[in-house]
């Protein structure tokens, strides 16, 4: 049979009504590009934010067309909010406007705001039975922020909590490697997936969705449609902690977790040298704007131990980060030594905490995990409300 093309799964989508049963969602431009790897259909549809609830019925009707094409085995369909959704002809809701100083939609007083105000109340994630969580960032790659992730989830399930990763990495997924894993994840029901696991962890990431050579072309609400599905509609049980390893720089991925979910911290992965703290500084800037609360710094690569002298080499400069969180009164959560062990291990999947854990490596990884948790607990982050960002 041949391969399934974005024009067929455009024209069956012409079959989908548009919202208020107006035309079709291909017609009216709500559908994103349309990808498509190994018998599975990404997409989304672009529909303005206060009507996501109500049109879901045209998401899932969009699915179950999608998947009815022979050759298709399986579709992940997502409702994306941007403001672009209403000049493309998808109207918005229209709510009453509330009387001076009552209570707006969801119990909250207006006084000009349309969300409610940073710093409110929230509880706990919203996503079912996940304690916290957090993201792992950069400002640039090639920082090892990906290794200090994956440690970072291990340290924190040597200490005893219950834990799980999501790759948010679509361009460059690397957990499949990371932690040893190959193979697809399986579908429990309707839209659910089970999500693959290994040392004790749960993990998510495209690199189980698409092979590794396949080139991830996507924009922004492609990126945010994928994202949203590996991280809702997975089940991932019952969890303290869901760290999820970001792309490096501030982009789509970034804001689109920022938005829409409840993170409750971020840890900062930099070098020491002037030029990947320059970077650093922009992911500090991006968390703090959108109110997301920065755990702390890891120096990584902070000094290299050569293994025949003994003979200590501070390659990057040294210190650096441990600086840059005392000038902005962040935690600095440790140094991660640049060493043969930290990289022959990521290379074979067997990350050095499991692999050497009573190494001094997995000892400062343990570290910074327990002051990772230590500051979830202290300041009672996983409350505090998700921020809302406009575009403009």
């Amino acid at each position: 049979m041949p391969d399934v093309t974005k024009e067929q799964v455009l024209e069956k989508l012409k079959t989908v009504r548009g919202p208020d049963m107006e035309g079709n969602i291909v017609e009216r431009g709500l559908v994103s590009d349309v990808f498509i790897s190994d018998g599975k259909a990404y997409f989304s549809i672009t529909v303005p934010a206060e009507r996501a609830k109500e049109l879901e019925p045209m998401r899932s009707a969009a699915e179950r067309v999608v998947r009815d094409i022979p050759g298709i085995k399986a579709a992940m369909v997502a409702l994306t909010a941007d403001k672009r959704a209403a000049a493309s002809g998808a109207p918005a809701a229209r709510q009453p406007a509330p009387s001076a100083g009552a209570p707006a939609p969801g119990g909250h007083s207006h006084a000009g705001h349309s969300h409610p105000p940073a710093g409110q109340a929230r509880g706990k994630a919203d996503i079912p039975g996940v304690g916290a969580i957090i993201a792992v960032a950069s400002g640039k790659g090639g920082v090892g922020k990906s290794t200090t992730a994956v440690n970072l989830a291990l340290g924190l399930k040597a200490n005893g909590l219950r834990v799980g990763i999501l790759d948010a990495d679509i361009y460059g997924p690397s957990m499949p490697r990371l932690l040893k894993i190959s193979g697809r994840p399986q579908q429990i029901e309707g839209r659910i997936i089970r999500p693959m696991e290994n040392y004790g962890i749960k993990v998510m990431s495209m690199g189980f969705l698409v092979d590794e050579e396949v080139a991830m072309i996507w924009r922004g609400p492609m990126i945010q449609s994928a994202l949203m599905q590996m991280l809702r509609e997975v089940a991932w049980g019952e969890l303290d902690v869901l760290v999820v390893d970001m792309p490096p720089g501030t982009g789509d991925a970034q804001l689109t977790m920022a938005q829409q979910v409840p993170l409750a911290g971020a840890v900062i992965v930099s070098t020491p040298q002037d030029l990947a703290l320059i970077d650093a500084r922009k992911g500090l800037n991006m968390f703090s704007k959108v109110e997301v609360p920065v755990l702390g710094i890891v120096e990584n690569m902070s000094y290299f131990i050569a293994p025949d002298t003994g003979r200590r080499y501070d390659i990057f400069g040294h210190g650096g980060a441990r600086r840059e969180a005392e000038k902005i009164g962040v935690p600095f959560l440790g140094e991660v030594p640049l060493t043969m062990d930290i990289r022959e291990t990521s290379d074979a999947g067997t990350p050095v905490v499991v692999s050497n854990p009573d190494g001094e490596v997995a000892k400062t990884y343990r570290e910074i995990a327990r002051k990772v948790w230590e500051g979830l607990q202290a300041d009672k982050v996983s409350a505090r409300a998700a921020p809302s960002i406009v575009f403009e």
